[in-house]
C-alpha cells in the first residue's frame, strides 16, 4: 500500500489482547483505534492492558461508532463471539464505515449453509461498501478445513477426508479449559453440553468449507459431543481435576456425500491429553497422510493467522470472504 495499514482492535478479551501484542510487532501495521465494552478496560491504554513494554498512545473506547467514524483505519480486527447472530450487527456497522473486517468469529468461517440468509447479508453489505470481511483462525479456519483443502491439490482424485486435532489443554488459558468441561462432574458436563456452552464451534462449518472447496454437495453433516474422563487427579496452575470428572470434549464431525461419510473431523481437547497432534490423512489418489507432531498452539495460531490475514483483507475483493477464495496468508515479518 506504500504506507502502514492502520487497524483497529474491536475486542480487549485474551484473543483480541494477544493480537495486539502480534501486530503492535510489525513494521507495515498501526494500531489506530480500539473498543470494548468493559467498563474495567475502557479509559485505559491498550499497549498496556495487552502487556506491550510501552504504552501505544491508544485508549479504549466503549463506543464503537464513535471510533469508527472518527478514525481513519483500513481494518478492524473483531475479537469479540463465536457466534454469527451475535456479531452480525457490529460488523454491518464496520463495513457501513467503509472499514474490512478480519475477525476470529467461528461461524462465520463459513456461513453460507449454516445460515445463508445472514451470510448474504453481510456480503451485500460488505459489496455495497466496497470492503472485504474475512473470519479465519488456527480452528475453524486453518487446522481442520484449509489446509486439508489445500492438500488435495495434488490429488488426481479424493474419495475421504479425516482430520484429527488432538489437544493437551494443560497449559491453555483457563477460559479455554473451562470451554472443554475441564473440572465438572459428568452430570454438570452433560448440562452444560446440552445447553451448548461446551461446545468447539465451527466444526460443521469447516465440514461445509472442505466440502466446498471439493465441489462436493453433501446430504447431511452430524456433530457429536462427548467428555473425556480423567483416569486419574490431574492438577493445573488453575484447577484440580479428580478422577473421573471430566478433563474436556471429544467431538467429532461428519459429513456425509450419496450416504457415505466422505469427511470426518475428529476434535480433542483434554487436560493432561498424552499424545497432542495434528493429522490428515486424504484418501485419494495419491494418498496423503500429513502429521504435525505436539500439535499447534492455538492461542498463538490464532492470533497469528488473524495478524497476517490484515493486508490480504484490505487487498481482497469486496464481500464475504473465506479462507478458500483469497490469496495466500504468510507471515509477513
Amino acid at each position: 500500500m506504500g504506507r502502514k495499514i492502520r487497524v483497529i482492535q474491536y475486542g480487549a478479551g485474551p484473543i483480541g489482547l494477544k493480537a495486539v501484542e502480534y501486530i503492535a510487532g510489525r513494521s507495515h501495521l498501526q494500531i489506530v483505534g480500539a473498543v470494548d465494552t468493559d467498563p474495567a478496560k475502557i479509559g485505559r491504554d491498550l499497549g498496556e492492558l495487552a502487556g506491550l513494554p510501552a504504552p501505544l498512545g491508544v485508549t479504549v473506547s466503549g463506543d464503537a461508532s464513535d471510533v469508527l467514524r472518527r478514525t481513519g483505519a483500513d481494518a478492524v480486527v473483531l475479537t469479540t463471539t463465536s457466534t454469527l447472530e451475535k456479531i452480525k450487527p457490529q460488523i454491518l456497522e464496520i463495513v457501513s464505515f467503509g472499514k474490512n473486517v478480519v475477525s476470529s468469529c467461528e461461524e462465520l468461517t463459513y456461513p453460507w449453509i449454516t445460515q445463508p440468509a445472514i451470510a448474504w447479508e453481510i456480503h451485500e453489505a460488505a459489496v455495497a461498501n466496497s470492503v472485504s470481511v474475512l473470519a479465519t483462525g488456527v480452528n475453524p479456519g486453518f487446522l481442520m478445513d484449509f489446509l486439508p483443502l489445500v492438500m488435495t491439490g495434488i490429488c488426481k482424485d479424493v474419495t475421504h477426508i479425516r482430520v484429527e486435532r488432538i489437544q493437551d489443554a494443560r497449559h491453555r488459558r483457563l477460559p479455554f479449559q473451562k470451554k472443554i468441561g475441564a473440572g465438572l462432574t459428568m452430570e454438570a458436563f452433560q448440562t452444560k453440553a446440552k445447553e451448548g456452552i461446551l461446545r468447539h464451534v465451527g466444526l460443521t462449518e469447516s465440514i461445509h468449507l472442505i466440502a466446498s472447496g471439493l465441489g462436493w454437495t453433501l446430504d447431511r453433516t452430524e456433530d457429536i459431543l462427548s467428555p473425556v474422563k480423567a483416569a486419574s487427579r490431574i492438577t493445573t496452575e488453575h484447577l484440580i481435576i479428580e478422577p473421573g470428572q471430566a478433563s474436556g470434549v471429544s467431538q467429532i464431525g461428519r459429513g456425509y456425500r450419496n450416504g457415505e461419510e466422505v469427511i470426518t473431523l475428529n476434535f480433542r481437547a483434554s487436560v493432561g491429553e498424552p499424545n497432542p497432534l495434528e493429522r490428515i490423512v486424504i484418501e485419494g489418489s495419491p494418498r496423503i497422510d500429513l502429521t504435525i507432531t505436539d500439535g499447534v498452539n492455538g492461542d498463538v495460531a490464532t492470533c497469528a493467522i488473524m495478524t497476517n490475514a490484515i493486508p490480504v483483507v484490505v487487498e481482497a475483493e469486496p464481500g464475504l470472504r473465506t479462507m478458500a477464495d483469497v490469496r495466500p496468508i504468510a507471515c509477513r515479518g
